[in-house]
Parts: C-alpha cells; structure tokens; sequence
C-alpha cells in the first residue's frame, strides 16, 4: 500500500512534463486582452465553499465588464498541474502552507497574489459530546494531504487529544505524535470524503470548504476548532511573473468587495471568514 509520502514523491515525478509544458495561455500570446469576453479570465478552483465565493467574485467583476471563466477541480492536485501546464491563468483554493509544500515537492514557480477566505476547520463527531468522552483506540480521521494533516493533528494537539514533539508544526506527520494516552488511531482519509465517513469514525477533522456543504458548522458543532487568525487563509495564486498583471490584482481586490463579504457572512455564518 503507498503511503502519503510516496504518492506525493511519484506524483512529482510523473508532473514533470506538465511543469516544463506551458502553452500559449500561460506564455501570454498576442491576442484579446485578458478579462474581455474574448479571452476571460481563466481560473481554477476547488469544488464546494472556494467555487461558491468565486461565482459572487466573477459577478462583481461582470458589473465592471471584467469576464472570468471558471474551471472546478474535484481534489487538492490539479488545480496546481492545470495552473503549471498554462491551461488556467490563475487558482483561487490553496493556503499559504499546502503552496510551500507544493513548490518543494513539485518545483512549481508560484507566487500569492492576495487572500480569499478561511475555511475553518473543526473536529466533529456523531457519536460523542466532546473529545474528553472518546474512548480508548477511538478512531480519529484526519485529511491524507500533507499540510491539511498537519493542520489536523495540529489542532488535536491543542484539544488535548495527543501530544506533538517540540517545534513540530504544519508539516507534522503521524510520526511526529509523541503521545497518544488514549492510543487513538488516526485515520489518513482523502479530504473530500471525510464527511461521508463522519458516521464510520469517531471524530474526523474536517476543512470548512467541506464541512458546510455537508452540513457541518465548525463554530456551533466543532469539538476544537482553530483559531480566527489562521495561516491557513486561502490565497490567489498564479505563475510567477503574472503577479502584478492587472487581471491578477483586479481579482484578488474583488474579494474586498462588499458584496462578496455579505454573501460570505449571510451564507455560512461565522464557518468561513473573508480573509483580511
């Protein structure tokens, strides 16, 4: 059975040639200008909470006649490949640690442009009240990708469920758990199919962009629930060079806009964060 580790080490390897094939969206051809309805902008995004706030972000810039087309990836992954092969111009899904993570292990050239929204992560149960009540090997799942289980055994640290060794952070692993009084298994689990499996477990910690369309509110039903002031604020990102191209600052502004911050509030209640 292949491990985290190892997957992530043969998916650099076979995502090689996608990095070094850049066609002509990503060269910057002569040709309509970006943002017409001739050549919309093309942006990538994770399925769920990031494609929602991106819809009222494309409308806000529909009403200043910027055009944005919007492309949804159903995992972590590709999203980055589409946006390294120059078939998307831009992504708006990933937080500042997966993007490290991604540009060591994949040799991606990627810049931040600016923030999005937190999608806050919690640690639910159906079977039990608080982490306090979970019994002896209880069955604990966390996200399989490397910085968003890191995020997770993070915050069971802080809940007090386990112990991390000294300095760890972001990039913890399984092997960095130094104690685990009540022998909990951790369950590495792909993000998008934690909260099908909420009733097959005892606890799963589970990102926002998941937990409220599945029905979840971290705020009002998180056993432990990260900080408001989280590194894990989503940003737009794209190749580096295009940073300061006018399509990629109008974008990242558009997520000031008021309108985008009503829907935000309105919609998910506290359980996703405009980011500052």
């Amino acid at each position: 059975m292949l491990t985290r580790r190892s997957l992530i080490l043969a998916g650099g390897a076979l995502l090689l040639p996608a990095i070094l094939r850049v066609p002509a969206l990503a060269q910057g051809a002569t040709g309509p200008t970006i943002g017409t309805t001739a050549r919309p902008l093309h942006v990538g995004v994770t399925a769920g909470v990031h494609a929602e706030v991106l819809e009222v972000v494309r409308d806000v810039l529909a009403k200043q006649d910027f055009a944005v087309k919007i492309t949804e990836f159903s995992d972590f992954i590709q999203p980055n490949v589409a946006l390294a092969a120059g078939e998307i111009d831009i992504n708006t899904y990933q937080h500042l640690p997966f993007l490290e993570a991604q540009k060591q292990q994949r040799g991606y050239d990627f810049v931040p442009v600016g923030k999005t929204v937190l999608t806050v992560m919690g640690v639910f149960s159906r079977k039990h009240k608080a982490l306090a009540d979970l019994p002896k090997g209880a069955r604990v799942a966390i996200p399989n990708d490397p910085t968003n289980g890191g995020r997770a055994l993070l915050l069971l640290d802080k809940a007090g469920v386990i112990k991390l060794r000294p300095g760890a952070d972001y990039r913890a692993t399984i092997a960095d758990v130094a104690e685990n009084p009540k022998n909990i298994r951790i369950l590495e689990l792909e993000a998008a199919s934690i909260a099908r499996s909420l009733e097959d477990v005892d606890a799963a910690a589970i990102t926002g962009n998941y937990a409220v369309p599945a029905g979840l509110n971290p705020l009002k039903e998180g056993l432990a629930v990260e900080d408001k002031d989280s590194v894990y604020t989503v940003l737009v990102v794209t190749r580096r060079g295009d940073e300061n191209k006018p399509w990629a600052q109008k974008l990242a502004r558009a997520y000031a806009d008021p309108a985008v911050k009503a829907f935000v509030e309105q919609k998910y209640k506290g359980a996703v964060i405009v980011g500052a």
